[in-house]
């Protein structure tokens, strides 16, 4: 029970770490979007924000346990779940054995690719590792109805990224830490693919060999399963904003 009690502050303080970075790189969206980690256990139980928090103001201890049924562990904590979260993120972990963490994000790069034809684009060193990896649904209005549910774990699939058309990005990762790296790299391939439609110049692709050689390097190594960019976040955190983990 020991074990379980420490594994589970781990998990609250890492969660909470990525919504402080989510803010702190300006990925987040006023008090909406919401970022999840499912709990050690078979009931799949998961942790999410209070709705009306602002991401810098989110603690390890302030996070909410909720299971896939809308189950609020504390009853008193029922009303402050945002509905549309609660409809992504138990899509998937109902669904996803390996992802314990989701992350969904409304940012201006990722919502002006999400309304782009053709998605992301292989464009540049960052976009290529996810090339062939994204997934994306279409839009159906605000995720409030529940039925949506078997179509976003559909769409999604095995991929650990995707592109909600009209809406924003999601990923997802065997930890937070990767699920964090996910989107931050994404966030970072739409920005730079908005800021090359905007030069007026034509946008030119690698070749189709190149892709395919970059790809195969980055599975070699794969850029999100490294420890070290999360750990220095996380003293980064610790610096500005070791409140985190209270």
């Amino acid at each position: 029970m020991h074990n379980e009690t420490s594994r589970e502050w781990d998990i609250r303080c890492d969660l909470a770490a990525a919504y402080r970075l989510i803010a702190h790189f300006g990925m987040d969206d006023l008090i909406y979007t919401h970022l999840s980690a499912r709990l050690p256990g078979n009931e799949r139980h998961f942790l999410i924000n209070r709705y009306g928090m602002m991401f810098d103001e989110v603690t390890a201890s302030s996070l909410i346990v909720i299971d896939p049924n809308k189950h609020v562990i504390d009853e008193q904590e029922r009303s402050k779940i945002n509905n549309a979260g609660f409809t992504i993120h138990s899509a998937v972990h109902m669904n996803r054995d390996n992802a314990q963490c989701v992350i969904h994000t409304h940012t201006l790069a990722g919502m002006a690719v999400a309304a782009q034809e053709h998605g992301l684009l292989p464009l540049n060193q960052m976009s290529i590792e996810f090339y062939g990896g994204i997934a994306y649904h279409d839009y159906e209005g605000v995720a409030f109805d529940l039925d949506e549910r078997e179509r976003l774990a559909h769409d999604l699939g095995d991929k650990d990224l995707m592109i909600l058309k009209h809406h924003g990005l999601l990923t997802v990762g065997c930890t937070v830490a990767e699920a964090f790296l996910n989107m931050y790299y994404m966030e970072q391939s739409c920005r730079i693919q908005v800021a090359a439609g905007q030069s007026g110049q034509k946008i030119a692709l690698p070749s189709n060999d190149v892709i395919a050689h970059t790809v195969a390097q980055i599975k070699r190594t794969p850029f999100n399963k490294s420890p070290r960019p999360w750990a220095a976040l996380k003293r980064r955190l610790d610096r500005i904003s070791p409140e985190y983990a209270t």
